[in-house]
């Protein structure tokens, strides 16, 4: 048997001799280790207090979605108690993170440009409430309005007394040739996936600042910010994302002295609603973006649950200025 798993599976029944199984979601009070809490206990030999197995089923079978926020979540992904915001949290990928935060424990509000969110975002806000012990709230917002944005989080950070992590997810995307490209057009898409994104991190960073505490900032830029997409024109936003990227280590520099971490996610081709819409008007990209990447298929928004949550999370403290690229390999060719 190899020396170091031997090692290591001693340290791991040691571990559990000492503590028994892990326990719930929600500790005794913030940053205190998951494992120091149980939901239904019995005592061991040594009269350590460990979940019954019934107990922990229960915990485990209600968690929809996963293993986050249950009694099996190592302490470093804990979220209890803290405050996140998600521009563009109303739908897509920044409400299925939205969920992620939740079931980790995170206290999330939601920026959205729209006058009311998707269906679903009233599910999910009903499940934090009835199943997660948290909450879910909504914020009518346009990143590109500096005045209200720095406003309204300013009132969430003082209401809270906190402000511990941002996820700016905000962007639109547009297909138009270099050559038919207005000026207007190319500046909004400028205006809301980059200066969109520098004021909600500088709208968060200034309350992070004030506070003391320091945070988390996660900005979504693109695979597209480091390559040219095949058979995709979209010469103005794949240079607001490369622009995100540098604005990602710029910003990571500058704040790094007060605590606050900044990092990016460039996810690869994810289907949506609008990417089957478009597969309806370009048929043959279904067939020829997934073999583009090493795995040969396209990547859903629940993949990028878990990088949420460890960006956002104590189990990335020491990651800043950095890009995680979530493309299936597709430029490591």
């Amino acid at each position: 048997m190899n020396s170091s798993f031997r090692i290591t599976s001693n340290l791991t029944r040691s571990l559990r001799q000492k503590y028994g199984a892990l326990a719930p979601r929600r500790p005794p009070a913030l940053g205190a280790s998951i494992v120091t809490r149980h939901i239904s206990s019995s005592s061991n030999t040594k009269g350590t207090s460990v979940p019954t197995p019934k107990a922990a089923r229960t915990a485990s079978e209600g968690n929809e979605k996963g293993l986050l926020g249950s009694q099996r979540c190592l302490p470093e992904f804990n979220l209890v108690d803290r405050v996140v915001l998600i521009s563009g949290g109303a739908r897509g990928l920044g409400l299925t993170q939205a969920e992620a935060l939740l079931e980790a424990g995170a206290k999330v509000y939601a920026l959205d440009r729209l006058e009311k969110p998707s269906p679903g975002f009233y599910e999910a806000q009903a499940r934090a409430t009835n199943n997660l012990e948290t909450s879910l709230h909504y914020r009518q917002i346009d990143v590109r309005d500096e005045a209200k944005l720095h406003a309204v989080v300013q009132t969430i950070a003082d209401e809270n007394g906190r402000l511990d992590g941002l996820i700016a997810a905000a962007g639109i995307n547009e297909e138009h040739t270099a050559l038919e490209y207005t000026a207007a057009d190319f500046n909004r898409m400028m205006e809301i996936n980059v200066t969109g994104a520098f004021l909600t991190a500088q709208a968060a960073a200034r309350q992070m600042v004030k506070l003391g505490k320091g945070g988390s900032i996660v900005m979504i830029a693109s695979m597209s910010g480091t390559i040219a997409n095949r058979g995709l024109i979209c010469p103005a936003y794949n240079a607001s994302k490369s622009a995100v990227l540098q604005l990602g280590r710029n910003l990571a520099s500058e704040w790094g002295p007060y605590g606050i971490r900044v990092n990016t996610i460039s996810p690869g081709y994810i289907v949506t609603a609008m990417t089957e819409e478009l597969f309806v008007k370009f048929p043959e990209r279904r067939e020829d973006w997934p073999k583009q990447n090493m795995l040969g298929r396209l990547s859903k928004p629940q993949e990028y649950r878990g990088a949420a949550v460890f960006l956002l999370s104590d189990a990335s403290s020491f990651m800043t200025g950095a890009d995680l690229i979530m493309d299936g390999g597709h430029h490591s060719w």
